[in-house]
């Protein structure tokens, strides 16, 4: 389950839009993330590759076995950091974008003692 910091930003974008959207096409990521459909695409093809999503030929964008582990992964320690930064009396969106960052460098074994701790 070794991918990159890019890599699991888009797993997670995938896996958000899926919750509000019928299906998630790549103008969709492209639009949450603020980024040109080309580079999308390009990504999308390399998550592809590594059999983290498929992709079916209307487009729609699905997150494999493996994607949506990484994806939920991502996503609970975006929400616990955040929530904890925000309790901790930092602002949200600051509390946010921190935890953006701090989600893909922490070890298991932090997250799991600051989950334990938070909880």
């Amino acid at each position: 389950m070794n991918v990159n910091e890019s890599a699991e930003n888009y797993l997670e974008t995938i896996l958000i839009l899926s919750k509000s959207h019928p299906v998630v096409r790549s103008v969709d990521i492209a639009e949450e993330l603020g980024f040109k459909k080309s580079s999308v695409s390009v990504a999308m093809k390399n998550l592809r590759m590594k059999e983290h999503i498929t992709v079916t030929k209307e487009g729609f964008i699905y997150l494999t076995e493996s994607g949506k582990a990484i994806a939920d992964m991502i996503y609970e320690r975006h929400e616990l950091l955040t929530d904890w930064l925000v309790r901790l009396g930092v602002d949200p969106k600051i509390a946010a974008e921190d935890a953006c960052r701090m989600e893909h460098v922490i070890s298991k074994e932090s997250f799991e003692a600051i989950k334990r701790h938070v909880k």
